[in-house]
């Protein structure tokens, strides 16, 4: 298919024919990123490998070599991890994705009526409020639906930090998640859950983020620097790029591949848009992925001829 293959061909004969293990999580996005990637390194002629690994605990192989790449660490729940284990000189920051985070505590317009003070994150400390958020299993306190536990985001630490009277549940996938969101939006029934952009279902559905007091990097580290002076992370989550990470040693075993990779952008907009594609329209990863590339073969070439 690719003429561009021939590019890659003498710098392949200087590298490892060893296969690049990109890591896999568990939401849609991810998958696609990675995939995305890991099939342009094949154009090259790169033999490349996915690996399941979980989000967080993803450093440790990344630090010892035997996962080499991680698409998408978050700034809003991976910043921690990242710099501890770039710390170490045996991880490197590949650059942002050209992808920007949010991830916050997001409530469906409806709710509006039964919680007046919101978006204001103090309207929740109102017990009415929070038994308005209830379920038979939370009652009287609210339930917070969070992500996979895999995905951290400090929401048990900012509940007791701000004293808000409610309890997290943790959905057990990022399908799971968005299913219940999508039966509770149907049904009009109460709900306040973690969502993430870039993702469909900001748009799709009308409602609003959660306004927390702003993120500090001192919030989450000196309870002096936060509202609640004994406690960290009383405030918001941060927001920022979404960055690629790999394994110190890719630089000198794949040079060209550690080129594209720094290479890679994308934006929300046309993450979004596949993640439509996947989450809503029932397409498979693979597919979206080569109908992509299909459509943008001068981008991608021009990645992997750095």
């Amino acid at each position: 298919m690719l003429a561009t293959a021939g590019l890659a061909a003498p710098a392949i004969a200087q590298e490892s024919t060893d296969p690049i293990k990109l890591t896999l999580h568990d939401w849609t996005g991810q998958l696609i990123t990675t995939q995305l990637m890991g099939e342009v390194l094949k154009k090259a002629g790169y033999s490349v490998e996915y690996v399941q690994a979980d989000y967080l605990a993803q450093f440790a192989g990344l630090e010892s070599g035997d996962l080499h790449v991680a698409m998408e660490i978050w700034e809003t729940t991976g910043r921690e991890a990242l710099d501890a284990a770039t710390a170490t000189g045996k991880v490197e920051n590949l650059g942002e994705t050209g992808m920007l985070a949010k991830e916050e505590w997001w409530f469906p317009e409806y709710m509006k009526e039964k919680c007046p003070g919101l978006p204001n994150w103090e309207a929740l400390k109102d017990p009415a409020c929070a038994e308005a958020f209830s379920t038979a299993e939370t009652a009287p306190k609210g339930r917070y639906l969070g992500g996979p536990v895999t995905w951290g985001g400090f929401d048990e630490e900012r509940i007791e930090a701000l004293d808000l009277p409610f309890e997290v549940v943790h959905a057990g996938t990022d399908a799971a998640l968005f299913a219940e969101l999508e039966s509770a939006y149907q049904r009009q029934a109460p709900i306040v859950l973690w969502i993430y952009a870039p993702h469909w279902a900001p748009a799709k559905y009308k409602g609003e983020w959660v306004e927390f007091p702003p993120y500090s990097k001192e919030c989450y580290e000196d309870p002096a620097a936060g509202l609640n002076p004994d406690a960290t992370h009383d405030c918001g989550k941060p927001f920022g790029p979404i960055w690629k990470v790999g394994w110190s040693g890719l630089k000198d075993k794949w040079p060209g591949a550690y080129a594209a990779i720094k290479a890679f952008t994308l934006n929300n907009e046309e993450m979004g848009a596949m993640i439509t594609k996947v989450d809503l329209d029932g397409k498979k990863v693979e597919d979206v992925v080569a109908e992509w590339i299909g459509a943008n073969e001068a981008r991608w070439s021009g990645w992997i001829k750095k």
